[in-house]
């Protein structure tokens, strides 16, 4: 039989996600994942919730987890869409704000979703070079101009750096698009840009409950816009695109941050920790604002991530350009971090 899928998706061959191993014994540091458990006000919520209700259809709106989070954000719930994790909500993005062949901005190297959704919605792609610093350029709207999406992380991924603010407020007021500033990684950093919602009617910021709330496998997202933004992305999102155990778990996740915020600073600490140890080593650590080093070791980067999975630890190796000399690795708990320079520093003897 012929190929019977679009073009477009015959060309390409998809995002390629991180290795989640089965029946291997590996300490995992490849995927970003959060080394403690959620809180415990999450389980308490997942041992009462009414299981028997499965049988409805879930809040199409996910009310209560957009309710928790205005206030845990200080932005009124009108200003806030929910996704099945972030993820979904840069898919909404891309179908709301891109049409097929029109350019789709994005930084690179940074997550490699961002050109995968340019080829499924059959748009060009417009790439923003971030600087030798890995910081998003001076000239970014220059080097977007035309587009009228532009992806961008902060920290990125995967390098972990962190633009300053106020060089994306220079973009956010030069760009004539939605400027999408993709905060996955903002609870381990020292700042972010929230409030740029409230200053800019272009400007979304996204953030995930995947890394700081420990919730990778529930799949949840909220974005920030002004309320024109967010209405014309609600046109776009699948009806019921967050369950309803989802919603009342992370609407006790995040009426729960204070856990959060405790777990996030000990990620902080033990990640300055490795910085510090991994460069007496030799390696070359990139200043990281997130919960992972990107560092270059003393010997070839592809080779080092082989010998580590052969002994015991999975990082992520990216074959890509100006980053496949580097290893990125997640911060876990202190005693497997340990473990980790352990192993590194014989194999790099």
């Amino acid at each position: 039989m012929n190929n019977l899928a679009r073009a477009n998706i015959s060309r390409i061959a998809g995002y390629v996600p991180g290795e989640q191993p089965r029946g291997q014994k590996l300490i995992k540091l490849n995927t970003n994942e959060n080394p403690y458990p959620p809180a415990p006000e999450v389980g308490a919520a997942l041992q009462s919730f009414a299981w028997q209700d499965l049988r409805l259809y879930s809040e199409p709106s996910a009310a209560c987890v957009r309710e928790a989070a205005s206030a845990e954000y200080s932005l009124p719930a009108e200003q806030i869409l929910c996704g099945n994790g972030s993820d979904d909500l840069l898919t909404i993005a891309v179908r709301t704000f891109v049409d097929q062949g029109q350019p789709l901005a994005y930084c690179v190297p940074s997550y490699s979703l961002y050109p995968v959704l340019a080829d499924l919605q059959g748009a060009s792609h417009q790439q923003v070079h971030l600087d030798h610093d890995f910081q998003v350029p001076e000239d970014a709207a220059a080097q977007a101009r035309g587009a009228r999406l532009l992806l961008l992380a902060r920290p990125n991924a995967p390098t972990g750096t962190s633009t300053a603010r106020s060089r994306l407020e220079k973009l956010c007021r030069e760009f004539q698009g939605v400027v999408w500033i993709d905060e996955a990684y903002a609870d381990f950093a020292a700042d972010h840009c929230l409030d740029f919602v409230s200053r800019y009617p272009n400007v979304v910021v996204s953030r995930t409950f995947s890394k700081s709330y420990s919730l990778a496998g529930l799949r949840l997202g909220l974005a920030f816009a002004a309320p024109g933004l967010i209405q014309e992305m609600n046109k776009v999102k699948d009806s019921y695109n967050v369950d309803a155990l989802t919603q009342c778990l992370g609407s006790a996740a995040l009426r729960a941050s204070a856990y959060m915020r405790e777990n996030a600073a000990r990620i902080r600490e033990t990640r300055d920790w490795l910085s510090g140890q991994l460069r007496q080593l030799g390696c070359e650590v990139l200043p990281s604002q997130a919960n992972f080093l990107f560092a270059r070791t003393p010997l070839a980067a592809e080779q080092v991530f082989a010998d580590l999975r052969r002994d015991g630890f999975l990082v992520r190796y990216f074959k890509l350009p100006r980053i496949s000399e580097y290893l990125r690795i997640t911060i876990g708990r202190r005693e497997d971090m340990q473990a980790f320079v352990d192993c590194l520093k014989k194999i790099l003897s």
